[in-house]
C-alpha cells in the first residue's frame, strides 16, 4: 500500500492500526522529508508514540538507499540483542547474546556479553552484514572498534551511560547508519527503523531480502506496525 503523498504504509493494517496512523498523520507533516526517511521515521513514531524522534531521527537518505540495497541483494542481518531479534520477523536473523560461547569469551577476554556476541556475530557473518542495535551501547562501540566493516548500523541504543556518546561516535565515523542524537532509543525504535527499510528492500525488483525472491514475509512485525 502507498500513501496518497507516496509513502509506504503497512501492506495489511488491522482498523486500529491504520486509525493509529491516521492519527499520527493529524499530528505530524512528514511530506516534506524524503521518502526512505519519510518511512523510517513514521514508522518509529508509530511504534514508540514519540513524535519528538521527528527531530531526534538523523537520517541520510543516500546512506539509506544503501542499507535498503545491501538488505535486497541478501546482506546478513545481526541483531546485538535479544529483544531486537524476536522484533525482525522479516527475515533470518543472527543473534549471539544468549549462546553458552559468547559468555564464555565475555569472561575470558574480559569484556561484556553484548561486546562478546558483536565479535562471534562477525565471525559468521563477516563483512558487509546490517546491524541493528537497540540493546546496550557496548554493541556499538564494538562495531566501532573492532572494523567489522558493515554494509550499515542501525545504532540505536538507549541510557544515560554511554549510550548518546556511541552513537555521536556512529555518526563521527564514515559507516552507513541511522542513529538518533539524544539518549532515547531501545529495541523498540531499533526494530521499527529497520523494518521500515527491510520492507522497502523487499519490494525491489528481484529481491532477496525477507525469506526468499520477491517474497514479504506473511506474519506482522513485533513493532506493531504490521507491514
Amino acid at each position: 500500500m502507498t500513501w496518497p503523498d507516496g509513502g509506504s504504509a503497512p501492506a495489511v493494517m488491522s482498523p486500529d492500526v491504520e486509525e493509529s496512523y491516521r492519527i499520527l498523520r493529524a499530528h505530524v507533516d512528514l511530506t516534506r522529508l524524503p521518502k526512505l526517511s519519510r518511512d523510517v521515521t513514521e514508522r518509529v513514531i508509530h511504534a514508540t508514540a514519540d513524535f519528538d524522534y521527528l527531530t531526534d531521527l538523523v537520517c541520510d537518505e543516500d546512506a539509506l538507499a544503501d542499507a535498503v540495497a545491501a538488505l535486497a541483494a541478501g546482506a546478513p542481518v545481526i541483531a546485538d540483542s535479544a529483544m531486537v531479534a524476536a522484533g525482525i520477523s522479516g527475515c533470518p536473523v543472527i543473534c549471539k547474546i544468549n549462546e553458552p560461547l559468547t559468555q564464555r569469551l565475555a569472561r575470558t577476554a574480559g569484556i561484556t556479553r553484548a561486546a562478546a556476541a558483536v565479535r562471534l556475530a562477525f565471525g559468521e557473518a563477516g563483512p558487509g552484514a546490517v546491524w541493528v542495535v537497540g540493546g546496550t551501547p557496548a554493541a556499538l562501540q564494538e562495531i566501532l572498534g573492532r572494523h567489522v566493516e558493515p554494509a550499515f548500523v542501525v545504532g540505536m541504543p538507549a541510557g544515560f551511560v554511554g549510550a548518546k556518546a556511541a552513537k555521536d561516535a556512529l555518526r563521527a565515523s564514515d559507516l552507513r547508519s541511522i542513529t538518533n542524537m539524544s539518549e532515547k532509543g531501545g529495541p523498540l525504535a531499533a526494530v521499527a527503523a529497520f523494518n521500515a527499510l527491510l520492507r522497502s528492500a523487499c519490494e525491489t525488483n528481484r529481491s532477496r531480502a525477507g525469506w526468499g525472491e520477491n517474497g514479504l514475509a506473511s506474519q506482522a512485525d513485533d513493532d506493531g506496525a504490521g507491514w
